[in-house]
């Protein structure tokens, strides 16, 4: 089996403890680190899997480290934070982080989290072998075999989510999915969070469109969902 590596990143010192104790019981390897600056650090140093980051911390909290991260990496990001209140979670959705979780935090949500977040993205890294498995709609062209996409010839970065939504949608163009839809074919879990879904198209269409605010491309439907428009 391989062993995963995550990165924890908490200034309170009983929390990171914890969270290694679940952790290290499902056969994860844990790093750990008390502010931004370490974290930067030991990603730096490490090849981590996945990020558990508080947004709250000394020296660089961690919406400053998310961003410095998602400047060379796509791994997953799940952010920490005694914050309920949803402005913070979708801050931290637009800087570059594929989920959250409010403290206190149920030990088996952190795991169902983590656990879901690492199997998205190591089957997103390990590329199919599938031939001529490019989806190409105008000016966009997604590569399923390389896990690439193109905009007019340039690649573009995305995350595995962001990855997952437009292949879902490219693969059926001018067909609109519902939000909850495309949470339960991506997330493949019951829409426990739809909005993540508007933040990650937000994102999307700052990356494809020439006009994010008048998408050529990635439409919405209102009172419906989103489509890819052939």
């Amino acid at each position: 089996m391989h062993m995963y590596n995550i990165l924890v990143v908490d200034d309170e010192k009983e929390i990171t403890d914890a969270i290694e104790v679940y952790l290290k019981n499902q056969n994860y390897n844990v790093f750990k680190a008390y502010n931004g600056e370490e974290a930067l650090e030991i990603f730096e140093k490490e090849e981590i899997h996945l990020v558990l980051i508080d947004i709250m911390m000394p020296k660089l909290d961690g919406t400053s480290a998310t961003i410095k991260i998602r400047e060379k990496s796509t791994v997953p990001i799940i952010m920490l934070s005694a914050k309920s209140e949803d402005m913070d979670k979708i801050w931290g959705l637009n800087i570059g982080a594929d989920d959250y979780i409010t403290k206190p935090f149920n030990p088996m949500e952190l795991l169902a989290r983590v656990n879901s977040n690492i199997r998205r993205y190591t089957s997103y890294s390990n590329a199919k072998e599938d031939k001529d498995n490019v989806i190409k709609i105008g000016g966009i062209e997604l590569n399923d075999e390389t896990k690439e996409i193109l905009v007019d010839g340039e690649g573009v970065k995305v995350t595995p989510l962001e990855y997952k939504i437009l292949y879902l949608l490219m693969n059926h163009p001018n067909r609109v999915f519902s939000i909850e839809e495309i949470y339960e074919k991506v997330w493949k879990e019951p829409a426990y969070n739809p909005d993540t879904v508007t933040v990650h198209i937000r994102r999307i269409r700052e990356k494809i469109e020439i006009n994010p605010k008048e998408p050529k491309y990635l439409k919405v439907v209102w009172g419906i969902g989103y489509k890819f428009e052939q």
